[in-house]
Order: structure tokens, then sequence, then C-alpha cells
């Protein structure tokens, strides 16, 4: 399972908040989703801060 994904489920966090707080698309986050698209190093960080994990578990 993606870690995103389980993150966002563990919170009960939707993707659509999380592409807000991103300011990306509802897409974009969910091809991070899905492993469809690996996301840049700056945007891990952004998630991690978010998200309030540590990427080194990414």
């Amino acid at each position: 399972m993606n870690r995103i994904k389980e993150v966002l489920e563990e919170k009960g966090i939707k993707q659509t908040w999380l592409a807000d707080r991103l300011d990306k698309s509802y897409n974009m986050v969910n091809r991070y989703v899905q492993n469809r698209q690996q996301p840049r190093l700056e945007v891990l960080y952004q998630i991690e801060e978010i998200l309030e994990v540590d990427i080194q578990n990414f």
C-alpha cells in the first residue's frame, strides 16, 4: 500500500483536502496516492509538514 494513502486513511483525511493544502489538483494527488507518479522532493516535504509525518517512513 502507498504510504501517503495509508496516512490519509489513518488520519481520516480526504485527498481533496490534501490537494487544497498542497495547491495541487485532486488528479495530481490521486496520482501520488495510486503510485502513478512520484512527488518531487519539495512536495514530499510539504506533505510531511501537512500530515505531520516523517518522510523517512515513506
